[in-house]
Parts: C-alpha cells; sequence; structure tokens
C-alpha cells in the first residue's frame, strides 16, 4: 500500500464526505470546463417541441445516447426543423442537469448531414404547406385579360423593377404600375416582403370599399433576379407564402432564373421564370392584341382594294356587252309605258272628280229648308194617326186581359181549400203543424189546433173514436 493512500485514511478533509448536490456541482463545473464547446455527430430521437419553443430531443448512435436541448433563442436561427430519424452535427455545450444528475447537450448550432439546412428546411415546409393544399391547382386564379393597374413588390435598387417596368413601358401604354418596395435577401427580408404584399391588398381593399374602380389592382408581381439558395431564400419563408395565399389580388411569382424554384412559386396563382418574364406577361395579351389588329387591317384593307377592283371590271364588261343596251332599250320602253298610263290616270281621276260635284249639287238641293220643312210635316201627321192606333190597340188588349183575369180568379176560387171551410169544413193540425187524417196520430189529452174559415182553435183531445 502507498504511503499517500495510507495517510489520506487518516485525513479528516479526505474522509469527509459529499452531498449529491456537491458532488454533481463539481461534476457539472468540470464538465462545461472542459466541454464548453464540442461537435456531436448522431441521430436525433424522441424530438419535442414545447410549447415554450424551446426543442427537446436525444442524438444517439449504435452504442449510446445524449439527451440535448436547444432554447427557442438559439433554435430561432437554424432554418430547419429536426425530426425522429434525421442525421445531424450539433455545436454546443455539455452541462448537467443537477435535478435528475443527467448530462446533456445544450444544442447552439445544428446541421444535417449529407443535404444542406437550406434544402431540409425547403422540402419540409414544401410537404407541409402541400399537405394545407396552399399548392391545390384548383386555388389557382385566372390573370386578367386587361389588366389596368399592376402591384410589384420587390426591392427598389435591384436590377428587377428596372426590368418590369422597361418591359410594360415598351409593349403598353394603358397600364399603371404601383410599387411596394421591401428587402429580398438578408434577415428580416421575409416579413418585408410579407409586410408589402399585405400593403397593396390593403389599397386594393380601401378602394373596392370607397367604389374607386380605377384604383383596383389587377396582377400583383412579387420577386427579383437571380441569385444563390441564401439569397433567394427569403422567398422560401412560411410568411411569404402564407400572404401571397391570403392575397386577394392574383400573385405572379418572378424569383430568380429560369431554373430557381421557391416555395414562393408553388404558392402564387402563375410562376414566371423572370421579372421581365412576368413584365410580358400582364403586357402580353395588349401586345398580341394589337399585332392581331394590324394585321386584320392590312388584310382587310387588301380585300377591299381587290373587291373594288373586281367590281369596277365587271361594270365595265357589263356596260360593253350587248346585254347591257338590251336592257337599256327595255328601260326607255318601260318609262314610255309608264308616262302613258299616268296621262290616262290623270283623266280618269279628273272626271271622277266632276261626277263627285255633280251629285254635292244635287244633294245640296235635295237639302233646302223649305223642302225639309214639308217632309217634317207629313212625317208629324204619320205620326199622329200611328199614335192614336196604338192606343187603341192597348185598350182593347186590356179590356181582354181583365175578363180573362176574372174567370181565372172565379176558376181558382172554386178550386182553393178555403172555399170548403166557408161551407163549415176545418182544418185539423198537432201541435207541429202536421196535418191529421187519421184519429190514430193523436191521443187523449194532446193539444190540437183547429183551423176554420175564419180564425184558428187551440182544442185538447178528451175522447178518441177510430171508426
Amino acid at each position: 500500500m502507498s504511503q499517500p493512500l495510507f495517510a489520506s485514511l487518516f485525513d479528516e478533509n479526505e474522509r469527509r464526505p459529499l452531498t449529491v448536490s456537491e458532488l454533481t456541482e463539481s461534476v457539472r463545473r468540470a464538465i462545461e470546463a472542459r466541454f464548453s464547446t464540442v461537435w456531436v455527430e448522431g441521430e436525433i430521437s424522441n424530438f419535442k417541441a414545447h410549447s415554450s419553443g424551446h426543442w427537446y430531443f436525444t442524438i444517439k448512435d449504435e452504442g449510446a445516447q445524449l439527451r440535448a436541448k436547444c432554447f427557442r433563442s438559439a433554435n430561432s436561427r437554424i432554418r430547419f426543423r429536426p425530426k425522429d430519424g434525421l442525421n445531424v452535427r450539433a455545436r454546443g455545450r455539455l452541462t448537467v442537469y443537477e435535478a435528475r444528475g443527467e448530462y446533456e447537450l445544450i444544442v447552439e448550432a445544428l446541421d444535417p448531414v449529407g443535404a444542406g439546412a437550406l434544402q431540409v428546411a425547403f422540402e419540409q415546409l414544401r410537404d407541409r404547406l402541400q399537405a394545407e393544399g396552399l399548392f391545390a391547382a384548383e386555388r389557382k386564379r385566372q390573370l386578367p385579360v386587361f389588366p389596368g393597374r399592376v402591384g410589384v413588390v420587390t426591392s427598389p435598387t435591384g436590377a428587377a423593377i428596372r426590368d418590369i417596368l422597361n418591359v410594360i413601358s415598351r409593349r403598353t401604354q394603358t397600364v399603371h404600375v404601383l410599387f411596394s418596395p421591401a428587402r429580398v435577401q438578408g434577415d428580416g427580408a421575409g416579413s418585408d416582403i410579407a409586410r408589402a404584399i399585405k400593403l397593396i391588398n390593403d389599397y386594393h381593399k380601401r378602394a373596392v370599399s370607397e367604389g374607386r374602380t380605377k384604383d383596383l389592382v389587377d396582377v400583383l408581381i412579387v420577386g427579383r433576379g437571380g441569385g444563390s439558395t441564401e439569397d433567394l431564400w427569403a422567398f422560401n419563408q412560411e410568411e411569404v407564402a402564407r400572404a401571397i395565399c391570403a392575397s386577394v389580388i392574383p400573385v405572379i411569382s418572378a424569383v430568380g432564373h429560369e431554373t430557381d424554384f421557391t416555395i414562393a412559386d408553388f404558392v402564387a396563382d402563375q410562376r414566371a421564370p423572370t421579372p421581365s418574364a412576368a413584365a410580358e406577361l400582364v403586357a402580353a395579351r395588349e401586345d398580341q392584341i394589337c399585332s392581331a389588329l394590324a394585321q386584320m387591317e392590312h388584310s382587310l384593307s387588301r380585300l377591299m382594294r381587290y373587291k373594288i377592283v373586281t367590281a369596277r371590271t365587271r361594270v365595265q364588261e357589263h356596260a360593253l356587252s350587248q346585254a347591257f343596251g338590251e336592257v337599256r332599250g327595255r328601260l326607255r320602253a318601260a318609262a314610255a309605258v309608264t308616262n302613258s298610263a299616268r296621262h290616262r290616270l290623270e283623266i280618269l281621276i279628273s272626271q271622277a272628280v266632276r261626277g263627285a260635284q255633280l251629285r254635292n249639287d244635287a244633294l245640296s238641293g235635295s237639302l233646302a229648308p223649305a223642302h225639309l220643312r214639308a217632309r217634317f210635316a207629313e212625317a208629324q201627321v204619320r205620326f199622329h194617326s200611328a199614335y192614336t192606333s196604338c192606343n187603341i190597340a192597348i185598350e182593347q188588349q186590356l179590356e181582354e186581359a181583365r175578363n180573362r183575369l176574372g174567370l181565372a180568379a172565379a176558376s181558382l176560387d172554386a178550386l182553393s181549400p178555403l172555399a170548403v171551410l166557408q161551407r163549415g169544413f176545418a182544418v185539423a193540425q198537432d201541435k207541429d203543424g202536421r196535418l191529421l187524417r187519421d184519429a190514430k196520430q193523436i191521443a187523449v189529452g194532446d193539444s190540437i189546433k183547429v183551423r176554420l174559415a175564419r180564425g184558428k182553435l187551440g182544442a185538447r183531445v178528451e175522447r178518441v173514436e177510430e171508426n
């Protein structure tokens, strides 16, 4: 046994036991001093994103595992979202979670192994938004045929805005541009682009509510020129995709070069390979229509000239032909016949007018006042004679009617049941007014009514004799 070890058995400081907290704190200090910065590579498992914004997961390999946590202040700078099964390379510092006596890695940076962090983040966001239906074809809107006002969201100092303005001014004179500047790369560029999109949409909504139809924005171009993946990353951020999806104005995404694809391209209503191509889309139809109209005008002018020359040639041929002379002769003959018929018609009209005047004079003579008075006197005599004859006939008819009425009244009196009552007979009725024809219809003590020739009697039956 060595002397130091033997001496330590009698050293009070060495023999004093440590508490668990003291030992754990000593271990923590030693680990933090030794592993203040360390890179660890392994597979993520048990990943959990807490409501506080912190990430908790385990990094493992075939033989061991290490607990890890990434605070919100650090994971906000990480471009992708970890998931179980993803191989990563983590940079951080080791420490000890004293409450459990477990050592863990405080992650400060995280990169995927293999594919880059930006590519992983791009694929994760693309898959998530596609699952939500933001890329669905049925939500894509058609671009207006003749846009009057175009909104543009891009950098005020980049080449994209110059290219868009040059193309629009060259191809159309009716499209107005509403420009909302925004940063298109660097920290905060995504938020700036989303704000610019919302700003133009708010302007459009105010114009709609106030009825200013001339100020409505028909289409919105969002984009920038080409660059690296990092330069274009602002258009791969979720807040930009959400802003495009929420836009009430159809959106054209024009980011980078023809080979560059971003999340904004998938969400937008239409993708243009470059900003210049986007400007050509909004001005293409007017340019095409103007060209088509010019071509149609030229074709129509040539066709009209051909028609005029052809018609002139045909007229000249007919004027020189024998048939045209025959037509001229027939027209002269028809004119002569027309003149003769007109002369005869004038003679007939004059004769008809003279005959009508003679008949009018005769009628005027027959309607003289003396002639009218004589005819009125004759009519008055005939009226008095007819009136007298009518009165005599009416008196005769009335006398005959009176005689017939007297005979009918006498016959009616002879047949009337009241006449029978005048000879001493009576009519008996029960209390309900029914006629009594048989003694069986009544019983002793019943009340009956007896109608005489003059008046009625109320009686009570004291005896009934059936025979």
